[in-house]
């Protein structure tokens, strides 16, 4: 299952809001199922509870091919499920056009209801070259409020208006309904361009309008008045957005020191310190650091530690300089970072747990000034070597999540032969990489390389593994 719509209460032509995130790739045949449920109370989706509606099969490449698909649903034993149908329209979500944040309120909506007021809620639709109409936006619904503040939400500028500022967007409010028939209360027509009037201080409104009530009532004026509070624009940039517009590369490497790893002095270490030939550690750095090192003026990697105790009081930490200068973590090229690391070994022990998020939150505190600074010259990547499991694995999705806002990647290389099914995750290739919350990250920052794969393979040919 990649993913489950809102359910809509007693509709039997519903219009489902929740947009559905799949990667596609041309060269591969990429199946889909999609099943339809009535949902019975609070019970997960698609539980014995539920009653199958029934269910259709295609590929993504049908859809992208279609733009808009429509196909029978099917019972089990390939019964057609009555005339029910099920409609998918695909757009590309991919390029830097960014995302907006929006807030609406209305003020004095007509009172649809008897004998309380009115719950309203706020569609928004954008409208296709087709005259078509494509569901945006849907809002929660504000119980008995004729002047109800929705909470703020996000939209891609894709979807919102294709990123054509001009592109006529229809915004309706409604009474909503338990039993499905929710009462029309007014709409209005804008577009994203004047949206825009809307952002600092300033506030833009519409009067909302029921056309019929126009045409029966001389003295109609408006069914209630929509306020939009504010409007933050979060531009969208890819890694060679930031590359090609001049960005100085700025590389940190980040080396796992738990006790997982093995006793440095023991032959089976990682960490084994071999007069003779590099450990493993040693390999995966310098194979990574070489491509790595290509994008980096300066050629200075700052280098950290994290998972030992060091001394002089040997309390564990989880970033600390493994050239023990807080001040300055830099290393003069890899192989500075190579000298840092065999002087840091003997004086450290290696202990636990095998938290990553603290490292990740240093270098996007970094990222995170440098772009309040709005010169935003330089792009962060973090490159992590680790044996494998992650013990703050929560704290580790949050900080990446909230690190995908920043201009900042994360190379993931795993030594040894662990199990590394978390890697897996936190990279995101087969999912979108959630918070614990379900906030998904903005782009897919992680790269995850098993180094196992790959540590036979020239620096230079193992490039196409990152």
């Amino acid at each position: 299952q990649v993913d489950r719509s809102e359910v809509i209460k007693s509709n039997l032509n519903p219009v489902f809001a929740k947009i559905f995130t799949v990667d596609y790739y041309f060269e591969e045949v990429q199946k889909l199922r999609f099943e339809v449920y009535d949902s019975h109370g609070q019970a997960g989706v698609g539980t014995h509870d539920d009653d199958f509606l029934g269910g259709m099969e295609c590929t993504v490449g049908q859809i992208v091919a279609q733009k808009r698909v429509t196909k029978p649903l099917f019972l089990k034993y390939g019964k057609f499920a009555g005339k029910s149908t099920i409609t998918i329209i695909s757009e590309e979500i991919s390029g830097n056009n960014g995302y907006v944040e929006l807030a609406f309120r209305a003020k004095k909506l007509d009172d649809k209801d008897l004998f309380s007021k009115s719950d309203p809620f706020l569609e928004i639709y954008r409208i296709d070259d087709d005259r078509s109409e494509q569901l945006v936006y849907r809002t929660e619904v504000v119980k008995n409020n004729l002047s109800p503040i929705w909470e703020p939400f996000k939209v891609s500028l894709n979807s919102l208006c294709s990123c054509e500022e001009k592109r006529k967007l229809r915004c309706v409010v409604w009474d909503y309904d338990s039993r499905g028939k929710h009462d029309f209360i007014g709409e209005f027509f804008t577009t994203f361009e004047e949206m825009q009037k809307a952002m600092g201080e300033n506030k833009v409104q519409w009067d909302c309008m029921n056309p019929k009530y126009k045409i029966k009532k001389r003295n109609y004026k408006n069914s209630g008045v929509v306020v939009l509070l504010d409007l933050k624009i979060h531009r969208v940039y890819s890694f060679l957005d930031y590359i090609m517009g001049g960005c100085q590369i700025h590389f940190t490497v980040a080396i796992d020191f738990t006790a997982s790893n093995g006793d440095p002095r023991n032959s089976c270490s990682l960490h084994y310190i071999n007069p003779y030939q590099p450990n493993e550690y040693l390999k995966a750095l310098v194979a990574v650091g070489e491509i790595c090192q290509d994008y980096d003026s300066d050629k200075k990697f700052s280098a950290l530690g994290f998972g030992a105790r060091i001394p002089p009081k040997y309390e564990v930490s989880h970033d600390f300089a493994i050239n023990f200068n807080p001040d300055n973590d830099e290393c003069e090229g890899i192989q500075g970072v190579v000298e840092s690391y065999q002087s840091c070994l003997p004086k450290i022990q290696l202990y636990g747990p095998t938290n990553v998020a603290p490292i990740i939150s240093k270098v996007a505190r970094v990222a995170a000034d440098e772009e309040r600074t709005k010169e935003a010259s330089q792009y962060f990547i973090l490159l992590i070597l680790t044996d494998g499991v992650v013990t703050d694995m929560a704290d580790t999705r949050e900080a990446i999540v909230r690190a995908s806002y920043l201009p900042m990647s994360i190379i993931i290389v795993g030594v040894g032969n662990a199990d590394f099914t978390d890697m897996q995750i936190l990279d995101g290739d087969d999912g979108v990489l959630r918070s614990p919350k379900g906030e998904p990250v903005l782009r897919d920052i992680v790269q995850f390389v098993p180094f196992r794969e790959f540590k036979n393979v020239s620096g230079a040919a193992a490039g196409p593994c990152l």
